[in-house]
């Protein structure tokens, strides 16, 4: 989970280089030249910054190199914080007196000394930069726009054990509902299933997928864990290779449009959609079209992280899937911890596991997570080590609660990812109002707007509703002139390890 702030720095450290302020500065100094070198440089290392960000968990070498990079504009953004203020310190000179000016020629402020001081520094800065930018070579990195797609795949299955599912019976039969009742109109019914990672959305879509009922229902069941670009080629080739079995990769678009409508003719088909990013419109249209050769009575249900998703696909509200409540979440944790009945031996370990089901806070998958962790050890110490250490600070599998929340970080735009990194520094379960919030982001210089006359508190209300909607964020209290937000105790958690991460890259 390797973390970095690269593009965000270098970005900011251009618009500071390309400012009037410092546009006046280079040139009541005569560095105007040495900036604009300095300028070049750190704009043909952050076009390929997106890149190497994406890569550096991978590589060592990779992330050590982003850092000599973020060190560099450290250094620039110091230096040109040296040259405003001794702009400053100009300003005050012009109003003191002249008996002074001994004492000055030998003080810091000494013109001639600044000058020269700070030449040396200008010099190392762009000798520093240079190198970074010859090594950039050896990674092989490309240029990347920012973009919110992270191409990872997430592997799905459509099997879930009926009996390991605790606390989901009201869910399973609202969707089962969805699946049966009859409806009007030739259009697919489709369903969104909306939650924060880990909550159980996949494993609820499961548990319909293999009911008996469902099964005996449909004549075609299909179930898709989607790609995260949506890229409709490879929907289709996961589509038809789950509905028969065949492997299609060979196929062209329109092959593939063939084998599917042949598929899917006359015949009632249930497709489950896992995972759902794509906020296009259009490619889910694209998509949406491409289906429509099935019987009356076919369904479609989705599961995701995003109400914008939810908006642009759903036929009828969302469902919005609960956490599940403390005894459901205990239930399921002694399953997992113990061999049936063990439980019984060890009132100590359970009395601790009370405590670290407590922080699962209803997340399905912490529970799995810290469950499947402890089973393997009756030793308390190592109970209480999990019961008292921050989740993020626990050894974490790729399919563990922090590694799926953070497909929520991953997937944010880059102006929301410091935003929602900085919120790390609240305490546990505060609760903030949204007036407090985009004050302390607005000082910090994290508000930004492609719209030329945004009010900042304008931006700042827009990234908490961005926030909000993708599940990050829950709202408290909406009043009439503020509203209260708080971050679930795992989320904050997660938070926290962008931080860490962050920390220690910069401790390498």
């Amino acid at each position: 989970m390797a973390e970095s702030f690269a593009f965000e720095i270098a970005g900011k450290l251009l618009e500071k280089l390309g400012s009037a302020a410092c546009e006046r500065i280079s040139l009541a100094w005569g560095v105007r030249e040495e900036f604009e070198k300095l300028k070049l440089t750190l704009a043909a290392i952050r076009a390929v910054v997106l890149d190497a960000e994406q890569q550096q968990a991978r590589s060592l070498e990779l992330s050590l190199w982003l850092q000599r990079f973020k060190d560099a504009c450290y250094d620039v953004d110091d230096l040109i914080d040296e040259f405003e203020i001794q702009a400053l310190r100009r300003l005050v000179l012009k109003r003191g007196s002249s008996g002074r000016k001994v004492r000055h020629f030998f003080s810091g402020s000494n013109p001639w000394a600044f000058n020269f001081r700070m030449g040396y520094k200008i010099k190392k800065a762009n000798e520093m930069l240079n190198k970074v930018a010859a090594e950039k070579a050896k990674f092989h990195l490309t240029e990347k726009h920012e973009t919110n797609v992270i191409h990872r795949e997430r592997e799905t299955y459509s099997f879930v054990k009926t009996s390991s599912v605790i606390g989901r019976d009201e869910a399973k039969q609202h969707l089962v509902n969805f699946l049966m009742n009859p409806t009007d109109g030739e259009d697919i019914p489709v369903l969104p299933t909306v939650g924060i990672g880990g909550i159980g959305k996949t494993t609820l879509a499961q548990l319909v997928f293999n009911e008996e009922s469902v099964k005996s229902h449909f004549e075609l069941r299909i179930s898709v864990c989607v790609t995260e670009d949506f890229d409709i080629k490879q929907l289709m080739i996961k589509i038809i290779k789950s509905a028969t079995g065949m492997n299609c990769k060979d196929m062209n678009k329109e092959e593939l449009h063939r084998v599917l409508q042949d598929c899917l003719n006359g015949k009632r088909f249930f497709l489950v959609l896992d995972d759902v990013w794509n906020e296009d419109k259009k490619k889910w249209s694209e998509l949406k079209d491409l289906l429509c050769g099935g019987a009356q009575g076919s369904r479609i249900i989705i599961t995701t992280r995003s109400r914008k998703v939810a908006t642009i696909t759903g036929t009828i509200p969302p469902y919005d899937l609960e956490h599940l409540s403390y005894d459901n979440c205990l239930s399921l944790f002694l399953k997992l911890a113990f061999k049936e009945g063990e439980e019984k031996q060890h009132d100590n370990l359970v009395r601790i596991g009370e405590g670290i089901v407590q922080k699962c806070k209803g997340f399905a998958l912490a529970v799995k997570t810290l469950g499947s962790l402890l089973c393997s050890t009756r030793v308390q110490h190592d109970w209480e080590l999990v019961r008292d250490s921050g989740l993020w600070k626990l050894k974490q599998e790729e399919n563990d609660i922090l590694p799926a929340l953070k497909l929520s970080y991953d997937h944010l735009p880059r102006y929301l990812t410091q935003c929602f990194a900085f919120c790390s520094v609240f305490p546990k379960d505060l609760e903030f109002n949204d007036i407090f919030l985009i004050s302390l982001w607005k000082a910090n210089g994290f508000l930004q707007s492609p719209y030329e006359n945004e009010e900042t508190e304008d931006i700042g209300k827009r990234y908490l509703q961005e926030l909000l909607s993708r599940s990050l964020f829950h709202q408290v209290e909406d009043m009439p002139f503020h509203s209260s937000f708080k971050m679930h105790d795992l989320v904050h958690d997660l938070a926290l390890s962008v931080v860490q991460n962050e920390v220690n890259s910069c401790n390498h």
